[in-house]
């Protein structure tokens, strides 16, 4: 296995493939299309073992990463971001190849598409359901919808495909009550709307998407699609949302420890904010946090108990706080290992992965 002398992002592919698996099943067992989020992993190689559960058809998040994924065999490609118009040219050039779906959410973006594109392409309109990020308000905004919708028509090579939503809001909810109750408004948004556009559009889709919902929730009645992508590797907010269990976390940022400070019960660790991002959890003591701490005790891979974290970052560094009951266990030259707050920002950051097997891994920046 290569030697790690500097913070690497070492991933478990039999718990990636375990994931994976688990929410293929899901997606069979509701007869939902499984279309999930590539931007997590972001790598060609992580890519091919989706294929190992029937997986055929991919989200992204750029056309940057749209381009990528087509260029190692894939071939049905959503980009769920709302269109960027400057780069009409790019899709224009990717619908020529292959089967694509783009978002709108305004006149501008549909326009656009109307009057440049030369190639079969899918429309989906982008619907917020309460993250309050991006998308049409599903219920104060229909007659911006019903513009959209027309302004595609006027381009024969647009496909009007349906509804869009990502239910981010479960990100951000207390409890796994509030994330049922979060799905089950955005269903019900989504489901009024299909009903109230299927009569012109008896082919409308609705496609969900997020960690959370997809991963808890059971009611999936008039969607068509899930499109869930952190699930892949999982990491501490989703287990403080009570979405996954601590194994199932197949990630981690492996760091060397640079030194000790015993009159602070503080370490320091080479891997800091550039390696994991400045996102953060509340501990019980109500302190922020940066990451948990796994060490190797006996040869056994351990956990340490809440009192010990990642309590601080900077650009390189990391400032642990480890209680005096742990503090001898780690050393000077150590390798550590940190299971990070959002695995989808750690893995873009990391740039490569290395497997527990041994597998030097690359991503679409590398």
């Amino acid at each position: 296995m290569k030697k790690i002398i500097r913070p690497t992002l070492v991933i478990d592919k039999e718990k990636c493939l375990h994931n994976i698996e688990k929410m293929a099943q899901k997606a069979n067992d509701y007869q939902l299309r499984f279309r999930p989020h590539f931007k997590t992993h972001q790598s060609a190689v992580i890519g091919e073992w989706f294929r190992l559960f029937g997986v055929e058809a991919i989200t992204v998040s750029s056309v940057k990463m749209a381009e990528y994924f087509f260029k190692h065999g894939w071939d049905d490609i959503t980009i769920a971001f709302p269109v960027n118009i400057l780069e009409i040219n790019n899709i224009n050039r990717l619908a020529a190849s292959i089967k694509l779906n783009v978002l709108v959410e305004n006149k501008e973006g549909a326009t656009a598409l109307a009057n440049k594109i030369s190639h079969p392409l899918g429309v989906y309109v982008k619907i917020d359901t309460g993250h309050n990020r991006t998308g049409i308000n599903s219920s104060s905004r229909t007659g911006l919808i019903d513009n959209v919708i027309q302004i595609l028509t006027k381009n024969k090579k647009l496909k009007f495909k349906g509804f869009l939503s990502h239910t981010g809001q479960t990100y951000y909810a207390r409890s796994t009550d509030e994330i049922f109750s979060s799905h089950y408004d955005a269903l019900l948004k989504m489901q009024s709307l299909k009903r109230r556009f299927s009569t012109k559009h008896p082919d409308i889709e609705v496609s969900l998407g997020d960690t959370p919902s997809c991963t808890l929730c059971t009611n999936f009645n008039g969607i068509d699609e899930i499109r869930p992508g952190n699930f892949v590797f999982y990491d501490l907010m989703q287990q403080s949302l009570g979405v996954c269990d601590f194994d199932d976390i197949a990630v981690r940022l492996v760091c060397p420890v640079v030194s000790k400070h015993p009159s602070r019960n503080e370490i320091v660790i080479y891997g800091g904010a550039i390696h994991l991002s400045k996102e953060f959890l509340l501990n019980v003591s109500a302190k922020p946090y940066y990451g948990r701490i796994v060490i190797s005790i006996d040869g056994k891979k351990t956990m340490l108990g809440e009192r010990n974290y990642v309590m601080r970052l900077s650009q390189e560094h990391g400032i642990l706080r480890v209680s005096q009951k742990n503090f001898h266990l780690i050393n000077v030259g150590d390798l550590i290992e940190i299971i990070p707050i959002h695995s989808c920002l750690t893995a873009n950051l990391a740039g490569s992965y290395l497997t527990t097997e041994g597998e030097e891994i690359p991503m679409i920046n590398t």
